[in-house]
């Protein structure tokens, strides 16, 4: 075994994880978190994971909305997907957050679904929620780390315990490395540039695993 291997090869905790309740609760306007989020979902249930994929509410006019053609077909294309509410926040276990960069920031969409929390927060039933982050930006410096650290400050607030993906898999590397969570830059033709998939569910099995520790500690 190399040293790599050594490395980053994956734990013995990650075999057998317990029935953990995750919420991927995304936002997207192109598709990628959408996406993303899906990833996710696939990445947690092959975890053992009971899952739930929401998508926060749409704040945009829809006249605005009728006039991007991506925008619309995002729309259209999770109109089924639930809207988050703070019942699935107290439900989940852990919670993966999945949002697009805008100016180094989250979207006010989710900025606006964690403010209407103080509820939540008041009565301590946001502590100890296992959480991470993902994000995508229409070029490599475009305020990815910015984005994650934004809603991770939030989190912080909450009590929540951060599970990040560091460097725990090779995997991540492909995905450009990202140590804060998975990241991607959305070339102007709309699709990814970097394959993020390995990654993203890579993210998300962490966090079911981290999810399992903290909850057979409470138990």
């Amino acid at each position: 075994m190399g040293f790599l291997d050594k490395l980053f090869g994956k734990s013995k905790e990650m075999e057998n994880m317990s029935n953990v309740k995750l919420a991927v609760i995304f936002y997207s306007m192109g598709g990628t978190n959408y996406q993303l989020a899906k990833w996710a979902e696939q990445g947690a249930k092959e975890a053992g994971a009971e899952v739930k994929v929401l998508k926060v509410q749409e704040l945009a006019p829809e006249s605005v909305i009728e006039r991007n053609e991506a925008w619309k077909a995002t729309v259209d294309a999770t109109k089924d997907v639930p809207v988050a509410t703070s019942d699935d926040i107290e439900w989940a276990d852990a919670i993966i957050f999945s949002v697009p960069t805008r100016f180094g920031n989250m979207p006010s969409q989710m900025k606006q679904f964690l403010d209407i929390q103080g509820g939540l927060w008041a009565s301590g039933k946001t502590v100890n929620k296992v959480v991470s982050a993902m994000t995508s930006a229409q070029n490599p410096h475009g305020g990815q780390e910015a984005t994650l650290l934004s809603l991770y400050t939030s989190m912080m607030h909450w009590g929540a315990i951060i599970a990040t993906p560091g460097y725990t898999d090779q995997v991540l590397f492909g995905a450009g490395g990202n140590p804060y969570g998975t990241s991607v830059t959305v070339g102007q033709d709309g699709k990814m540039i970097e394959d993020v998939e390995g990654a993203v569910k890579h993210q998300a099995k962490r966090t079911v695993t981290v999810a399992e520790w903290v909850k057979k500690g409470n138990q």
